[in-house]
């Protein structure tokens, strides 16, 4: 738990007593989320100084950034980052604004050789040392050397690239060890990122979060898609850890690509056809199968409306195989009829979590990983005291 935060809101304060109250109940009697946790405006900010700041959030692949100058650009906290590949292919995050009169310097996606500030074109290195600068050399105070855009934590995690704020946080090959233990045999690092897009939906991101984090919803929420490829007395919700939550499905064989590649002969038994859910603190949710794999990463916007990155691919074995292009249409086919059921569910909640006459109810034991989650947002808040 952080320490006591005196700029605190009564309405903000008042929401994180109403959700610490709720994860002090056993999980055995626990009921969903306080509905002010998800609508209210105070609570949304209090979460971008004590949750988004702190934590590690992910950017995307390791994958997508293959060559020097590759960049992405993202926002955490309200703080424009640029993540990219530095000339000595090793991954580097940094302030996304430009030392001299504060313009942001790139946009979404790319790849460059050095960054140009669009408004007056101070250049910078892809290390972000500042290289040049026009017409400054009338100004006695000035030392290019001096100069150079703040550095900001990045580590590539199995191929994922996270990023963070806060110079204290654990190294996530230390705090996320747990998820190693359980789907190494899968190498996610070896997983071929085939599509990445961005979109937002008119929704709280704990919604979408909680969404994902529970297979409860499948059979009926995706009856049109995945719906029929589980069976709900087949779930197992183990508990999880203070970093993330799992839980995992035994497929049937009613999505095949979900399966391990037939001339796999390194995975045995169920490790061929079980479909791991990860739930990695606060914003990253991985979907790993032996076939292909997809992911969540969630930026709020506000408390009603979520931006969400949408990525995902191919495990090795089924990038090799010569219909390779014809099984990663079929995979992206499919998540976007996933997906569009996930927006229709999710953003259906929101609004019920509007209403006045509504009120949170039970959980089902197959939603242990949602009440771990209120639990992890609970110990993130500030101090009451």
């Amino acid at each position: 738990m952080t320490q006591h935060d005196p700029a605190l809101t009564e309405e903000a304060a008042a929401a994180i007593a109403e959700l610490r109250a709720n994860v002090a109940t056993p999980f055995e009697r626990a009921l969903a989320m306080p509905k002010s946790v998800y609508t209210s405006p105070e609570f949304a900010k209090a979460e971008q100084e004590h949750i988004f700041a702190k934590d590690w959030l992910c950017a995307g692949r390791a994958d997508a950034l293959k060559e020097p100058g590759d960049y992405l650009t993202m926002e955490i906290a309200g703080e424009p980052v640029i993540v990219l590949r530095d000339r000595d292919g090793a991954l580097r995050g940094m302030s996304n604004v430009c030392r001299h009169r504060m313009s942001t310097l790139l946009q979404g996606r790319g790849h460059v050789r050095s960054i140009v500030c669009p408004y007056h074109a101070w250049t910078y290195n892809l290390d972000g040392t500042l290289r040049g600068a026009p017409a400054m050399t009338l100004n006695e105070g000035f030392c290019k050397e001096a100069i150079a855009l703040p550095q900001i934590r990045v580590v590539d995690w199995l191929g994922w690239v996270l990023v963070t704020l806060n110079p204290d946080a654990p190294d996530p090959h230390e705090r996320l060890k747990g998820v190693e233990d359980l789907v190494g045999h899968l190498d996610m690092s070896s997983y071929t990122e085939t599509f990445r897009e961005e979109f937002r939906w008119a929704t709280n991101w704990k919604v979408l979060a909680e969404n994902f984090m529970e297979s409860y919803h499948l059979p009926a929420c995706h009856s049109g898609t995945i719906g029929g490829s589980c069976d709900l007395a087949l779930m197992t919700c183990p508990e999880g850890s203070p970093a993330f939550n799992y839980h995992w499905i035994v497929k049937n064989d009613t999505v095949p690509l979900a399966l391990a590649h037939p001339s796999n002969t390194t995975l045995t038994g169920d490790q061929r056809r079980v479909t791991w859910l990860i739930a990695i603190y606060p914003t990253l949710l991985i979907t790993l199968t032996p076939g292909y794999f997809w992911y969540l990463s969630l930026t709020p916007d506000g408390a009603g409306h979520v931006k969400v990155l949408f990525g995902g691919g191919m495990s090795a074995d089924w990038m090799a195989d010569p219909q390779a292009p014809d099984h990663i249409a079929t995979v992206k086919a499919l998540l976007d009829e996933v997906n569009i059921e996930d927006k229709g569910c999710t953003e259906k909640v929101y609004r019920g979590l509007c209403a006045g006459l509504s009120s949170p109810g039970p959980l089902s034991h197959l939603e242990r990983p949602n009440f771990e989650f209120a639990t992890y947002i609970a110990q993130m808040m500030p101090d009451l005291a």
